[in-house]
């Protein structure tokens, strides 16, 4: 009983605090409006913001749960298996691809990938996989198409998301691959969480990871729109309009950005559109870089993989992107 009750103890906390964040957003809003009437027009922009971003993500991170929770309770394990029988110049791009088929999150990919090294794929596809699942994921690329559907840069957006981000997942697996399973995995016990589930039925099993996903997804996106709408109302947009008007200076900033906010790839490209002073190149750093490399995911990382790894990971993914981007915009521009 005491280990059932952790998750549900984590949901309601997740919760509490948002009532008390919320509440106290109201509350400033309130105090504002009677002492600083002046400031009353930026808190309802805030807000304007703020609501905007959840209401058009909030969908997504519901699908993506959905999609997530199904995959990990009705998908045989078989079917990932199956990678490893491929001729190797082939496990990178078709390990890549497999993300479109098996659209996982990026803290979802994580253990999904311990379990295909485990099975004996090559730590180079493993790898592949886990870094292109969260870009190619049907759910991210339907998010993205949403959140740029009517501008100019629709198609940059969504085809230079997704080319980039397989670009940048086979680089990182490219490097990995004299690695072995022993050197590269961290050895844990596999008894516990697992096992834990096993009298469940599979309906039960599904909503449980539905609710622990939807949760711990959504918790971030709201972190993530406080941080976007706070930044865009207030920020000085000349300060702003520096940063995103300074090549180089602006991708990096967006990719740093995309680090400490950490969302879930089904819902970042609202936040990454809000950014409108920023161009196409920027906007694609924080899409391409954030899925692969962000402050959970560095928490994961370390516990899964040895050392060394997440620092691998950094350099390739924020080198390749920095260059890719950097083309894009000669390109498109």
């Amino acid at each position: 009983m005491a280990l059932s009750a952790r998750p549900d103890q984590g949901r309601i906390d997740t919760w509490k605090y948002g009532a008390v964040l919320t509440a106290g957003l109201v509350a400033l809003w309130a105090v504002l409006r009677v002492t600083e009437p002046t400031r009353v027009a930026a808190v309802q922009n805030f807000f304007l913001i703020f609501g905007s971003l959840l209401i058009e993500a909030m969908p997504f991170i519901l699908l993506g749960a959905v999609v997530s929770a199904a995959i990990e309770v009705f998908v045989p394990q078989s079917i990932f298996e199956r990678l490893a029988l491929l001729p190797k110049p082939l496990q990178l791009p078709v390990s890549g691809l497999a993300g479109a088929a098996f659209p996982v999150c990026e803290c979802g990919s994580v253990p999904v990938a311990r379990r295909l090294l485990a099975k004996g794929l090559t730590p180079a596809a493993a790898v592949t996989f886990m870094l292109a699942a969260p870009i190619l994921n049907p759910v991210v690329l339907a998010s993205t198409a949403v959140a740029y559907r009517g501008r100019d840069i629709f198609w940059p957006m969504l085809l230079g998301r997704a080319g980039l981000g397989l670009l940048c997942a086979m680089g990182v697996g490219w490097v990995m691959s004299d690695e072995t399973r022993q050197k590269l995995l961290r050895p844990r016990n596999d008894q516990g969480e697992d096992h834990s589930h096993q009298h469940e039925s599979k309906s039960q099993a599904f909503f449980g990871h539905l609710s622990g996903d939807f949760v711990f997804m959504g918790r971030f996106l709201v972190i993530g729109a406080i941080v976007a709408a706070a930044l865009q109302t207030f920020v000085p947009q000349s300060v702003i309009g520096s940063v995103a008007g300074t090549p180089v200076v602006d991708l990096l900033a967006m990719m740093a950005l995309a680090f400490v906010l950490s969302l879930c790839s089904e819902s970042d490209a609202f936040v990454a559109a809000s950014f409108v002073q920023f161009g196409v190149g920027a906007q694609l750093a924080f899409l391409v870089f954030g899925p692969m490399v962000d402050t959970k995911l560095g928490i994961l990382y370390s516990a899964t993989f040895r050392k060394g790894f997440f620092r691998t990971v950094v350099i390739v993914v924020a080198t390749m992107t920095l260059v890719g981007t950097l083309w894009i915009e000669v390109l498109v521009g």
